[in-house]
């Protein structure tokens, strides 16, 4: 619980801070940033490194209770800390979802018993996930929820969504918005497009999602609550996120590495590890991802991490899941396709890490100020990583299979003690 880290490049965007300097954790909690420290704790010469608050994954779906075949707590997590997370938000789409605090506590439980990092659960909005009544918000929040969501299935009954903005306003919690109109989509399986109409496959037109964003924000600015888009993946979306802000209305957003990293035309292979929900998009929505978080319109990057076995996702396109794993792939992607493309600078990337994160959702961590939890992240921007076939996850469905991307993982340190790496 007690560690010195000296000689890194602290880069703390919560603090506006960017210089060579050490850091003393003390009982798990930071007690100096400062030159030359000295202590007699256990050390790491971080010269070379950079020196970040520890990851915070907003979207992990850990799949436990109930589906344990595909992730569980402890293998999720384990991922989780290979990738520099800290801490992760646990999704609700549980078997049995988490709509109770029942299934909070055995959440919180398990990830005390053999989870390597912080689990943070997010509750359901509607029970049974069925979108008709509301859950015990209330109860799922003093349980220990962060937020709540129907992730996986949108909430199409406006006035259930006017409810639940109206009661998380009360109890400072978010609501995540899942945005998708299944009755646009009619069974489609990857973006409506160009490629779609070459691939003869079925698509899923933008206008799945921007319908639902729109008619979200303007229930956010009716009940003056707080709306958190998920893994927004549409120039429409980004711009009516955009445009909300500029109004004073409480919305924040997330996108993935693999909509920053990738566009619909990848899916001429065919491969199913580039089955997602939402999908790939063609390359003018990928562009205005870019400009969003060029220009701070996106608060924060979430993995959507999403464990399939490779049974369920060996089979033909149409019939697989949706889903790709994320949580050790994330960094490097991101540094990749973001720094070294240019888009943004190092210190903005791991912004939407860790600060973005901790202030959307309200969470402790997302900075190394003096009193805060010794949750770090130790990295090593410029070396190159080739991402393997095995992971840490019980997963493999990811894209970025056989890839060599520049940005590894050195160390992750939660609450003092190091989870994974030296």
């Amino acid at each position: 619980m007690n560690l010195l880290i000296t000689n890194g490049r602290v880069i703390d965007p919560s603090q506006d801070l960017d210089a060579t300097l050490d850091l003393l954790i003390e009982d798990g909690t930071i007690s100096r940033v400062d030159k030359r420290i000295k202590s007699t704790v256990e050390k790491i010469d971080a010269k070379g490194l950079v020196v970040a608050p520890g990851f915070i994954d907003l979207h992990t779906h850990l799949r436990e209770p109930g589906q344990e075949h595909k992730e569980t707590i402890a293998t999720g997590t384990r991922a989780a800390v290979a990738g520099g997370y800290t801490a992760v938000c646990a999704m609700a789409n549980t078997v049995p979802p988490n709509d109770e605090r029942a299934v909070t506590e055995m959440v919180l439980a398990e990830a005390a018993r053999n989870g390597w990092c912080r689990v943070y659960p997010v509750g359901a909005v509607s029970k049974g996930l069925k979108g008709e009544e509301l859950a015990e918000l209330a109860d799922l929040h003093a349980a220990g929820c962060v937020a709540v969501s129907d992730d996986g299935k949108p909430v199409y009954n406006a006035q259930l969504m006017r409810r639940a903005l109206e009661y998380c306003s009360m109890l400072n919690m978010p609501v995540i918005a899942h945005e998708e109109d299944a009755n646009l989509n009619e069974g489609g399986v990857m973006h409506e497009g160009f490629f779609s109409t070459l691939l003869g496959m079925r698509g899923i037109p933008a206008a799945s999602e921007e319908t639902l964003v729109a008619r979200d924000v303007i229930l956010a600015k009716l009940t003056n609550a707080h709306v958190h888009i998920a893994h927004l993946s549409t120039a429409g979306a980004v711009d009516a996120v955009r445009r909300a802000r500029q109004d004073g209305v409480k919305v924040t957003c997330e996108v993935t590495p693999h909509h920053i990293a990738l566009g619909d035309d990848a899916l001429q292979s065919f491969s199913t590890n580039l089955k997602m929900n939402p999908p790939l998009r063609g390359e003018a929505h990928r562009k205005a991802i870019l400009e969003g978080i060029a220009d701070g319109t996106i608060d924060a990057i979430a993995t959507d991490h999403a464990p399939h076995h490779f049974d369920e996702k060996n089979v033909e396109f149409d019939l697989a899941p949706f889903g790709i794993i994320g949580l050790e792939t994330a960094f490097a992607v991101c540094n990749e396709h973001l720094v070294r493309a240019k888009v943004i600078k190092l210190p903005r990337l791991i912004e939407m890490l860790s600060c973005g994160p901790a202030r959307v959702f309200n969470l402790p961590g997302g900075t190394l100020r003096a009193g805060a939890l010794g949750d770090v992240t130790l990295i090593d921007p410029d070396a190159k990583v080739e991402v393997p076939r095995e992971f840490y996850s019980k997963a493999a469905n990811s894209p970025f299979i056989g890839q060599t991307l520049r940005g590894r993982i050195v160390a992750t340190i939660v609450a003092g003690e190091i989870k994974h790496g030296q």
